[in-house]
């Protein structure tokens, strides 16, 4: 795998890699308990690097890269077998953000620096 792997590129590495080594996808419900379970793992060390919890004896946070990926892969996995174009939904949805959003945040006191 190259270091800069565009999304489009990484949705067919990811189908590749599924039919070689994967046999098939699995279900699309089964991907999403597995979604769900990566975002479990990636929260588990947020809250811990971030948050107020801390590791346990032996634990670090070193995971949270492979975490995320593992995260991707099945974002990727979904979005390939329910035939989403990645890139197209992305630009999609930043055109969306952009036109919502256009002065939305500036605009909130929230998010304003302190005095």
């Amino acid at each position: 795998m190259s270091d800069e792997l565009g999304i489009r590129e990484y949705q067919k590495e990811v189908d590749t890699w599924v039919k070689r080594y994967g046999v098939r996808y699995f279900s699309e419900l089964t991907n999403l308990g597995i979604l769900l379970e990566e975002a479990g793992e990636v929260a588990r060390i947020m809250t811990r690097l971030y948050g107020d919890q801390s590791f346990k004896k032996g634990e670090s946070g070193e995971a949270l890269a492979d975490e995320l990926a593992d995260l991707m892969f099945v974002l990727v996995c979904i979005a390939n077998q329910t035939g989403v174009d990645l890139p197209e939904a992305l630009a999609k949805n930043m055109e969306k953000k952009t036109r919502r959003d256009a002065t939305r945040h500036w605009e909130n006191p929230k998010l304003q620096p302190k005095p």
